[in-house]
């Protein structure tokens, strides 16, 4: 009973630190639409959601390896292989070569905001749950 809680918990936190990841990956396309040459990059959030929770297909991408026993091990949620961050499409071209589209990038930064924000609140509701099954009936 208890596992399949966590197991929730650790769900929806590894959902959280990814969007908070997304957050400021749209965060910098945003301070950088000035920049000439630079690109937008965007983030597979449910593909990055899987690999960071384990549960990719047996036809997804491979978790990132280490060959040597001194490496360091990947962090759950890292996005530092290929799953997850992409290049975003541009949608009209510039002359300074920047794909920023501040109303795509605006839109994303909102709906991710929201979406962190109700990941955030189905924790403390989750959290708040155990804590009161777990009161005895005096505490109440």
């Amino acid at each position: 009973m208890l596992n399949r809680l966590t197991q929730n918990l650790d769900f929806q936190t590894e959902a959280l630190t990814l969007r908070a990841e997304r957050q400021r990956l749209i965060a910098s396309n945003i301070a950088n639409a000035d920049t000439p040459g630079y690109v937008a990059r965007e983030m597979d959030f449910s593909q990055a959601l899987r690999e960071a929770t384990g549960s990719l297909a047996a036809g997804g991408a491979a978790r990132m390896q280490t060959t040597q026993s001194g490496h360091i091990q990947p962090m759950a949620g890292s996005l530092g292989g290929p799953v997850g961050l992409k290049y975003a499409a541009a949608a009209q071209t510039n002359l300074d070569r920047n794909s920023v589209d501040m109303d795509r990038e605006r839109a994303s930064f909102a709906e991710n905001s929201v979406k962190y924000e109700a990941t955030l609140r189905f924790i403390n509701g989750s959290v708040r749950s155990m804590l009161d099954a777990m009161k005895s009936p005096s505490q109440g």
